[in-house]
This record gives C-alpha cells, structure tokens and sequence, in this order.
C-alpha cells in the first residue's frame, strides 16, 4: 500500500496535468475578460451555447440569384470604449488561397472605419485577435462588421471559419 505522502504527490500531479491540458483546449478560444461583453450576431438566433460565435464557409458569389455570407456584422446596443474581433480558421489544408479578412467599425451616422486589412492562411484551429479598436471621438458605434472571402479572388473560397466580437470598456 502506497504512503500517505505518494498518494498526495500523485493526486497533486494529476490535478496539474488536467490543468495543464485544459489550458492547451481552450488556448484557441475567445475568453470573455473583465469589463468585455461578446455582442450578438445580426439576424443570428441565439442559440446554442455561444450564440455569440459564428461560424461560416466562404462560398463563391451567387450572382442574382441569392446572397453571399462574406459579410457578418455585430449590433453595438451600448457604448464602449473598444473592440476585439476574433477570428479562427475551421479549414485551410484543401485551399490554395489565403483568407482574406477585412473589419469594419460602422458608426451612427452611417460613416465607417476600416479597422483590419489583412490575407491571412492560419494553421486550422488556430486564428488571431485583432484589435482592441478605439472608439473614436465623437463617433457612436451601431455594428461591427467582418468581411471574409473576396469575390475577385477564386482561391479565396471554399474556406470555413469561426468569427466573434467583444465591446469593452
């Protein structure tokens, strides 16, 4: 039978191991901070868990006959002093292309501010945060808007990925 202080020593090194690995799960997903909020998706349903992530597939244009989804935006119900946008690639190994990845913050008065700009080829599973994005001075943010995939591109499709946004104080 083992002594009291090994059984300790065991238990104590299986807790820091779960730890450990839970760190490593969670490493690729957005955590909400203190003083930060996830907004809603427009026209999303709430449901699910987080209602707040979105998840699509860059899809090629549809002409007339229906819409694209290259373009998701927040609602802004509050005012807040900044904004993260998170972004994570669900698929990349099948597409030559890169994702092309631009954000917008749409204010009030109908006015908007290009915030990022960037093609991007993330391993799958991992991404980046951009921001936090100031609110400007005298501006009042309604939504937040990504824009993922580009209809010029044709190596830009076919992609499928997880988008999110935080208002902070």
């Amino acid at each position: 039978m083992p002594s009291l202080a090994l059984k300790d020593f065991r238990l104590a090194t299986t807790f820091g191991v779960v730890a450990a690995c839970s760190s490593l799960i969670f490493a690729h997903a957005p955590v909400a901070q203190a003083g930060c909020t996830f907004l809603m998706p427009i026209g999303g349903n709430g449901d699910g868990p987080k209602p707040y992530i979105v998840k699509k597939r860059v899809q090629r244009n549809k002409a007339l006959i229906g819409r694209t989804n290259w373009n998701t935006d927040f609602v802004v119900n509050q005012p807040f002093a900044s904004y993260k946008l998170f972004f994570t690639a669900d698929s990349t190994d099948s597409n030559p292309g890169s994702y092309p990845i631009e954000a917008f913050l749409k204010f009030s008065d109908g006015s908007n501010l290009r915030v990022v700009n960037e093609f991007m080829k993330p391993p799958t599973g991992t991404g980046a945060q951009f921001g936090p994005f100031q609110t400007p001075q005298g501006k009042a943010v309604s939504q937040v808007n990504f824009k993922i995939g580009a209809g010029n591109d044709p190596g830009a499709t076919g992609f499928s990925y997880r988008i999110s946004v935080q208002g902070c104080d």
